[in-house]
């Protein structure tokens, strides 16, 4: 089977798209450019600026947007607040008011020298998240005047699952949304697609599986990371109840499961929680993690079938 794939940037990140037709891989980045340039919150004119601008507690939004906060919102229901989309304000505050992309990282060794003391982070006890609402019958969105939304925490993933919706028919594909990769299609599961996980230290790859439907996302500090004018390190994976960048104990964390919204989702959860609770988090579908001093841990059937094959 002839298999097209195209390479580009959209929401600030590498895209990767593969199917057995041009039109399908031309489909999926035309839908990935309009829904990075509805929802970004680095674009004034998009529609979750809109939102967030707007100072009445019940704003119109259309069914791309309404579907964006609903995946926030699953997201954190999912993992009891501590994958926060309310966070925006303290995102501002670490310093990620202005997209990195293009931007090279801090060195990520420096920054763990001089990171405060590991602790796991913690969903805010407000939990003001609870209080913004998805209304589709009346086609609004209503919540607390003040209260910023971003969609960025689930935004690949969300959009890796939209497009597998749309390239559902074909026979084999994948979408890798900067590291958010959903996978579909009957024939993957008989020819499914090799997925090498690279070391944040160093890149090399520290893990290789074969995926077939399903889907697999990693997050980690490494690669938004800066230095603020004070000389310290932050990166975007905010601990809810302080609101400052989350050091737990973990650099990166790879997830399995059965679409990239939930692999998300969970992957930023484990990072969040650190070692312990976070391996805890991959148990039913798999992961791994990377730990401060480089150490690669592996969790649920990643870790059963590594010690079948000892």
């Amino acid at each position: 089977m002839t298999e097209h794939e195209l390479t580009f940037r959209c929401m600030g990140t590498d895209v990767r798209v593969l199917a057995p037709d041009r039109a399908g891989v031309d489909d999926a980045r035309e839908w990935l450019e309009s829904f990075d340039a509805r929802l970004s919150r680095f674009r004034p004119e998009s529609e979750l600026c809109a939102l967030n601008r707007d100072r009445c507690a019940a704003v119109s939004a259309s069914a791309l947007l309404r579907s964006a906060v609903s995946a926030g919102l699953w997201a954190a229901l999912r993992t009891r607040g501590l994958v926060d989309p309310t966070v925006l304000p303290a995102l501002r505050s670490a310093g990620y008011g202005a997209s990195l992309a293009g931007v090279a990282p801090a060195g990520l060794a420096a920054a763990l020298a001089a990171a405060p003391q590991r602790r796991a982070a913690r969903p805010h006890p407000a939990a003001r998240w609870r209080r913004v609402h998805v209304d589709d019958a009346h086609g609004v969105v209503r919540r607390p005047c003040g209260v910023e939304l971003d969609t960025g925490g689930t935004g690949k993933g969300l959009a890796a699952d939209a497009v597998a919706h749309r390239l559902a028919a074909r026979e084999r594909f994948a979408v890798d949304c900067g590291g958010d990769l959903r996978v579909g299609g009957d024939a993957a599961q008989q020819r499914p697609y090799e997925v090498e996980v690279a070391h944040p230290f160093g890149g090399e790859p520290m893990h290789r599986l074969w995926l077939g439907p399903g889907a697999i996302a990693t997050s980690g500090i490494d690669s938004r990371l800066w230095r603020r004018p004070d000389g310290t390190f932050a990166h975007h994976l905010i601990d809810p109840l302080t609101g400052a960048p989350a050091w737990t104990g973990l650099v990166t964390v790879t997830a399995l499961a059965p679409t990239a919204l939930e692999a998300e989702t969970l992957a930023k959860a484990a990072l969040l929680s650190g070692p312990s609770a976070g391996a805890a988090l991959l148990a039913e579908h798999g992961g791994v993690l990377v730990h401060d001093d480089g150490d690669v841990q592996l969790a649920g059937p990643l870790a059963r079938t590594r010690a079948r094959a000892a």
